[in-house]
């Protein structure tokens, strides 16, 4: 059964637990594993992801079934209703929209004495999109990670997903991928693939970013691999957290406590509320929903481990419990949600008002659903365009413009104990004076 918490000091150590949960004794011996992977992939290449595809997807494939072929994308459109698609192409068009506002400007400032100082935006060569398989097939995931690198005007967008049975990938996932530009698509999943990824092999590209979820072992490769590439972040298990108050609906608020646990068995879910009677109504409700549940096993594990009802005595210690958490989705059921918005500080999506479930953010809103989890929406942010673009500083000076600040640079590199640093600024302001 959910548990309610009425002890503050008691909610504030569960959270801790919640959030920590992914660091068990396990990930030493996991992170040796995918160690021992990458290595092999960089020695041996495709030889490597074969083994490791048979190993740990019990799918035999030759170097030449790795990649996804034309005739299999061409087929996928065959396979998915005309609704799916319509929902896909919906989609695309809003998370597209979004994302167009987001794209960063190069600009330049022309000050005194001819100086000019800017900032420069161009996108990565080549991006790599890890789309999970498993216990389900998440076309919208492609859509999340391919959109913002196709607006970013990245070249070259790779696509790699675990094979299903018969070797097969599920026709909406490829769907996904063609409406949002990406044709190269390799069927390989696991450590073995952001390993490929990293450091290519004969068939699979390097590439220069690797974006997108996975379970804890595609997580690790990815924290081993970054530094060669870049990676978006380390993606923990999903979880969502919601403040309401009277105004708030049990059904809904319950529903979508549900939505985040059916992830995952170590998804979170977590309700704090000032209203006791609230809680109550949750606590039964979930219990009533879970009953003809279809995926009953899985969410009944993760409401049991990592579901949680804080009752507190106030809104605003709500939101200093949820900044303290700071959840990858954050839910604010409450009547005047935009006045609560001013004192949340830490959140990967905030969902403001009772019309607003975070499964419309899961699929067609427009803001990316890939977010920082685990807490570390207090430092990081959601994927987006500029996830696949980084900046150059631009500067300019004139030679009136260096010679006024020649001596201050002289003596600064001179406390440093780096005379060319100084000798390089000296000979250029001599030839100013000659």
């Amino acid at each position: 059964m959910l548990r309610i918490i009425t002890q503050l000091a008691e909610a504030q150590t569960e959270l801790r637990r919640i959030c920590d949960r992914t660091h068990d004794d396990q990930t030493v011996h996991k992170e040796a594993t995918v160690r021992e992977v990458i290595q092999a992939v960089k020695r041996q290449g495709d030889k490597a992801i074969l083994h490791y595809t048979e190993e740990f997807d019990g799918q035999t494939l030759s170097a030449e079934e790795l990649r996804v072929s034309g005739s299999e994308l061409d087929a996928a459109y065959q396979q998915v209703s005309k609704e799916l698609l319509d929902a896909i192409q919906l989609a695309r068009q809003q998370i597209e929209a979004f994302h167009r506002q987001r794209v960063p400007k190069s600009w330049v400032q022309f000050g005194d004495d001819d100086v000019v100082l800017g900032k420069r935006y161009t996108p990565v060569d080549r991006a790599g999109l890890y789309i999970p398989g498993g216990r389900a097939s998440y076309p919208s995931t492609v859509l999340m990670n391919a959109i913002p690198a196709k607006v970013a005007g990245v070249p070259r967008i790779v696509m790699v997903t675990p094979p299903g049975s018969e070797k097969t990938i599920n026709p909406a996932v490829l769907v996904a991928a063609q409406e949002a530009g990406v044709q190269e698509i390799y069927r390989v999943g696991g450590a073995q693939a952001i390993a490929a990824l990293a450091y290519g092999t004969e068939t699979i590209p390097k590439v220069d970013v690797i974006t997108g979820p996975g379970n804890i072992y595609v997580t690790l490769a990815k924290k081993l691999v970054y530094g060669t590439v870049g990676i978006d972040s380390l993606a923990g298990p999903s979880e969502v957290l919601v403040i309401a108050d009277s105004g708030a609906n049990p059904v809904h608020v319950a529903a979508d406590m549900l939505a985040q646990a059916e992830h995952d068995p170590m998804a979170a879910a977590i309700l704090v509320t000032t209203e006791a009677s609230l809680a109550k109504k949750v606590q039964a409700e979930v219990e009533w929903q879970l009953r003809e549940h279809p995926r009953r096993v899985l969410t009944e594990k993760a409401i049991a481990h990592y579901g949680l009802i804080v009752l507190v005595e106030s809104l605003e210690v709500a939101a200093a419990l949820s900044n303290e958490f700071a959840p990858e989705h954050l839910e604010l059921e409450v009547e005047e949600p935009w006045e609560l918005l001013d004192k949340i500080r830490h959140a990967g999506a905030i969902f403001l008002g009772n019309s607003t479930p975070e499964a419309v953010g899961d699929y067609l809103a427009g803001p990316n659903h890939t977010l920082p989890t685990s807490g570390a929406a207090r430092y990081a942010s959601p994927l987006g365009v500029e996830t696949f673009m980084k900046h150059s500083s631009l500067i300019q000076y004139s030679p009136a413009a260096l010679d006024k600040v020649a001596n201050a640079i002289q003596i600064l590199a001179k406390a440093e104990g780096l005379p060319s640093h100084a000798e390089s600024v000296r000979l250029r302001s001599q030839e100013t004076e000659d």
